[in-house]
């Protein structure tokens, strides 16, 4: 079977079908990648050893009415592209992960007759999947809740798929990479690719309180632009910097994310897909701008099934987020129950069932 996997814009589209084009590969079928020139896709997509074609795709800005002609002749230019190349290699199902680039890709698959399968990572479905999945073979949801309101066809819940890089890391891996004692409590505290301010000035503002709980570490990843202005703000010591580790960046979150015992983070889709997979007990600050406000709705769904809890962002330099915070890090019967109910969830599993859906479509013609 040669499955071509399709997204593009976010990270957030790109990893999750990353790790199910790894699914695939291991049972033996093949996969190409339809994505834009210019997204991380183009980048992430080669890097990972998948065969990568591009396609032009945009979408329009209501402020400039006019932007909507062009964005509807690249989609229509590229669809009758994509028509071309799907028949050529032999394509035998599309998975569209989001981002306008799935159009052309799913609309040409339709006209050939391919079967098409929607990924929605998030809670509320964006505008190219709530497009597509109206003729979709099957619409593949993270959280049930983003059908509604849609004319989406045949949902199903699969969960949001991890890479192997996430899921196959160990503790003891990722305490090396730090250079942490086993038994000492780590707290992981990340923003996104892009950081988030509200949280990393709240977290400086607890340094005194948290260095004072005994065998506690902190990795505190900034992201690039914050990463000075938290440096200044924390000046920890030498001694300090032995239990806070403060970086930029990390490049390897599998590691990482397996060393943590506990995480404060955003609620973006790809990050709470890796934190469930590890069952990572979690203090959620959604980013309140997200379209539709839906790193919230993401966040409520996870706190309802008991893994986490949420603060707003407008309330991170609040006393509350400080006692829940230091509840976290202090309390293993707290930890030890959000975990035992991110297990139930088994978003571990997502990938394998993403796959058994787009198998399920390819034998479908």
């Amino acid at each position: 079977m040669l499955a071509v996997l399709s997204g593009g814009g976010t990270a957030g589209h790109i990893n999750p079908a990353l790790a199910l084009a790894e699914v695939l590969q291991e049972q033996g079928h093949q996969v190409r990648f339809a994505g834009t020139p210019n997204g991380v896709e183009a980048r992430l997509v080669p890097a990972a050893g998948i065969s990568f074609e591009a396609f032009q795709a945009s979408g329009f800005d209501r402020s400039r009415p006019w932007t909507l002609v062009t964005g509807v002749l690249a989609i229509a230019k590229s669809a009758r592209r994509a028509k071309k190349w799907l028949r050529d290699i032999g394509a035998d199902v599309v998975v569209g992960f989001g981002g306008y680039v799935s159009i052309p890709v799913a609309m040409a698959a339709e006209q050939l007759g391919i079967p098409v399968v929607v990924h929605e990572q998030n809670s509320v479905m964006g505008m190219a999947n709530r497009q597509l999945s109206k003729k979709a073979f099957a619409t593949c949801l993270t959280y049930g809740i983003a059908a509604e309101g849609t004319e989406a066809r045949n949902p199903i819940v699969t969960g949001n798929p991890v890479r192997s890089s996430v899921l196959s890391s160990t503790r003891s891996e990722g305490r090396a990479l730090l250079g942490f004692p086993e038994e000492d409590v780590m707290l992981l505290v990340f923003g996104g690719s892009l950081g988030a301010r509200h949280i990393n000035q709240a977290m400086c503002a607890m340094k005194e309180q948290l260095l004072g709980v005994p065998g506690l570490r902190v990795v505190h990843i900034t992201g690039p632009k914050e990463l000075e202005t938290v440096q200044e703000a924390l000046s920890l010591s030498e001694q300090e910097q032995e239990r806070w580790l403060v970086m930029g960046y990390q490049d390897r979150m599998g590691e990482t994310l397996a060393a943590a015992d506990c995480i404060v983070s955003r609620a973006g889709a790809t990050s709470l897909a890796e934190i469930s997979a590890r069952a990572i007990p979690a203090i959620l600050v959604p980013f309140p701008f997200a379209t539709a406000d839906h790193q919230t709705t993401n966040a409520l769904a996870y706190v309802a099934a008991g893994c986490a809890s949420m603060v707003a962002d407008d309330q991170v330099e609040s006393p509350e987020f400080a006692a829940q915070v230091l509840r976290l890090v202090q309390d293993e019967e707290l930890r030890e129950s959000m975990r035992q109910a991110a297990r139930a969830q088994k978003t571990a599993d997502a990938g394998r069932r993403l796959a058994d859906v787009v198998l399920q479509a390819a034998a479908s013609r």
